[in-house]
């Protein structure tokens, strides 16, 4: 609104400057009016969000922002939950309110770390859509060092940094620092979704260093845990499995490898990493089961129950080293994604031993399975195996089950990523996902502000055009007013002024005549004539514009005195005047139409009333001007009102002042012309 108002104290110094040209430049007027509406019409909407949006970018901006959006969450890993039956995570027990929960996690010495993700426990929603569930509303994130049991808070989240709703994991990136042991401490909790009972629970909890994650499988402490129930765990809060199933949104999908091994014989399968290579972590990936509503097989189909990896530099294995071994004792130790660190061992052959394997019980006959989506070999978070060459000591079921697929760095959903690198991108997604609808509402309500503008525009410009024709037709008619009063002002000049100097000269004539006998009198009446002929032929040189003859008309009273001397030539005439300084103060229009008015009523006098003594008296003040002109004769006092010359009644309403004609007792005709100086501003 400031905008508006410095246009209105603009325009407003714009008529003041015009002035009196102000009516001859009505179209021009007009037309900044018209522009001034319009353009207060377009801000007016705008001034309640106005300053809401001086630090927002442009609309183009937003529009570049979105395309960047849409082209990254094309490359990131997307969102595609796990169904079926498995850990869930870690959950509190505590039901008093107003006590802070925290988990901790303790590392197996103090260890440089860089990050830390917390993966929210999930629960499906309305139109089964996930949600994070009973994670923290507020919650610090402490890291300590061995014997410090206070520690340093490096994270404090609030309501404020609306980390809710979401599914993805909450990512904190840092540097690298060294830790003894992680703290999760819950402010603010949040109700459960099956009971709404306020609770604190996490589905894991990763601390990388570099490209490992120090924190699988560490002791976990807890101030209250439902440890008692088989799905939540504290030990399940680093166990390694998310509630996601990994689909990077990149790369080919591929099939996992599946077969049935033969009888009586232990399963084998062989990786050759073509050189001797530091090894110290394996991950193997499950095959695909849940990609169908309902699942037709468990979550652990044809995963072994237990497994020995062992390394070898020569390829009979002459000098295998036992690697890891690990058992599956029920559903909730399996998972997506099976995780194992050991000691960095440097080997080239790599031989999974399947010790026992998974039983599938298939139209009531037991059928063993082994199968995997991936094998993953890793030397400091680098996959190693990726492309090379595997085999078994069994054969396969079906030619689109390949061997292949254990090592093509592939699942069915697409490329297998770095853990961390899968976390971040889930994470990202999440941001970009929040932040991609509030960019869509911001530019839905910049287009309907612009379409609404441009209507308004064109109703503007539409109104501006009428606007323009109206003071078009407007000018014209008050042009042609001005026309007629111009022509109007003129006959009345010269009637006026011409007419009476003419009258004044007849009777000098008549004068001089009678005078030829005397030369002394006879010599001041012919300058006289000369004086007065040359006045008239003035006064006919300006009759067209009198305006400029200011020089005839610059004092009001001094003018008065010289058509009074002229005119009353020989009659008994008094003159007086009250206030001349106000008088000074007409415009020059004004000083002119008040001298004819009374050379006018002078003349008059002359040629009709017949008196002897004429009285003028001028009286004038901030309020008003009074002319008051009285004579003894019969002249206008012995006619009606109606009958009032109208070259009188002419001056007076082109002076814009109230005449008044009355009959004194002592007898005669007096003229009273009121002219209101506050209503004309004495212009």
């Amino acid at each position: 609104m400031r905008q508006a108002d410095k246009m209105m104290t603009a325009l407003c110094n714009l008529i003041k400057q015009a002035g009196g040209t102000v009516i001859r430049h009505t179209p021009v007027i007009g037309l900044i009016l018209c522009i001034f509406i319009a353009l207060t019409q377009l801000m007016s909407p705008l001034a309640a969000t106005a300053a809401t949006l001086l630090d927002t970018p442009s609309s183009t901006q937003l529009e570049a922002r979105l395309d960047a959006i849409d082209a990254q969450l094309l490359t990131l890993a997307g969102f595609n939950m796990r169904s079926g039956v498995g850990a869930i995570g870690y959950r509190s027990y505590n039901l008093i309110p107003d006590i802070n929960e925290w988990v901790q996690v303790e590392l197996k010495a103090p260890t440089q770390i860089d990050q830390i993700i917390l993966v929210p426990s999930l629960a499906r929603g309305p139109a089964s859509q996930a949600q994070a569930d009973a994670f923290p509303v507020e919650f610090n994130v402490v890291v300590g060092q061995a014997g410090d049991s206070t520690g340093t808070v490096i994270a404090h989240f609030t309501a404020d940094d609306q980390l809710l709703p979401r599914v993805a994991p909450v990512v904190l990136s840092f540097p690298s620092m060294k830790a003894k042991w992680i703290r999760i401490e819950a402010l603010i909790l949040s109700p459960r979704a099956w009971d709404k009972v306020d609770s604190f629970q996490l589905s894991e909890v990763l601390i990388f260093s570099g490209q490992e994650n120090v924190a699988f499988h560490q002791p976990v402490k807890a101030r209250s845990s439902d440890d008692y129930n088989t799905s939540y765990h504290r030990r399940y809060l680093v166990d390694g499995f998310m509630p996601y199933l990994m689909a990077a949104n990149q790369g080919k999908q591929s099939l996992a490898f599946l077969s049935e091994p033969n009888p009586g014989v232990t399963p084998t399968i062989r990786i050759d990493l073509e050189t001797a290579q530091t090894l110290d972590q394996i991950n193997l990936h499950s095959i695909e089961v849940s990609n169908k509503i309902p699942q037709s097989l468990p979550n652990d189909f044809a995963t072994p129950r237990g497994i020995k990896v062992e390394g070898a530099l020569k390829p009979d294995f002459s000098d295998a080293v036992l690697l890891v071994e690990f058992q599956v004792y029920s559903i909730y130790d399996a998972g997506p994604i099976i995780t194992r660190y050991f000691p960095a061992t440097i080997c080239r052959y790599i031989r999974l031993i399947v010790t026992e394997p998974s039983l599938n019980l298939e139209n009531i006959k037991v059928r063993t399975n082994i199968g995997f989506a991936e094998v993953e070999l890793l030397s400091q978070g680098k996959n190693i195996a990726k492309g090379k060459s595997a085999s078994s000591n069994f054969k396969l079921e079906s030619q689109t089950r390949s061997f292949e697929a254990l090592t093509d760095g592939r699942n069915f959903y697409g490329d297998i990523l770095p853990l961390r690198d899968w976390m971040e991108q889930l994470a990202l997604r999440h941001e970009l996902e929040t932040e991609r609808p509030r960019i869509e509402t911001e530019l839905k309500q910049r287009y309907a502000r612009q379409k609404t503008n441009f209507n308004r525009l064109l109703w503007s410009f539409a109104a501006l055009l009428t606007g323009t024709i109206i003071m078009i037709l407007v000018d014209r008619i008050i042009r042609q007013r001005a026309i007629h009063r111009t022509r109007e002002h003129i006959a009345a000049d010269l009637h006026d002024e011409l007419g009476a100097n003419l009258h004044a000269l007849g009777l000098l004539s008549d004068l001089t005549r009678k005078s030829k006998d005397a030369p002394d009198k006879l010599d001041k009446l012919l300058q006289r004539i000369r004086g007065l002929t040359e006045r008239t032929g003035a006064a006919a040189r300006y009759c067209t514009d009198m305006l400029e003859a200011r020089e005839l008309y610059e004092h009001v009273p001094d003018q008065m005195r010289r058509s009074s001397s002229r005119i009353l030539q020989g009659f008994d005439h008094k003159l007086t005047f009250e206030g001349e300084a106000e008088l000074d103060r007409l415009s020059p229009r004004k000083r002119i139409d008040l001298c004819l008015f009374h050379k006018e009523c002078l003349t008059n006098i002359l040629r009709h009333s017949g008196a002897t003594q004429v009285t003028t008296h001028l009286v004038a003040n901030k309020k008003n001007v009074d002319l008051v002109i009285t004579d003894n004769g019969q002249g206008l006092g012995s006619t009606p009102e109606n009958d009032i010359p109208r070259s009188i009644k002419r001056r007076s309403r082109l002076l814009g002042s109230k005449i008044q004609v009355e009959t004194p007792k002592e007898g005669g005709t007096r003229i009273t012309l009121r002219l209101n100086l506050k209503r004309f501003g004495i212009l």
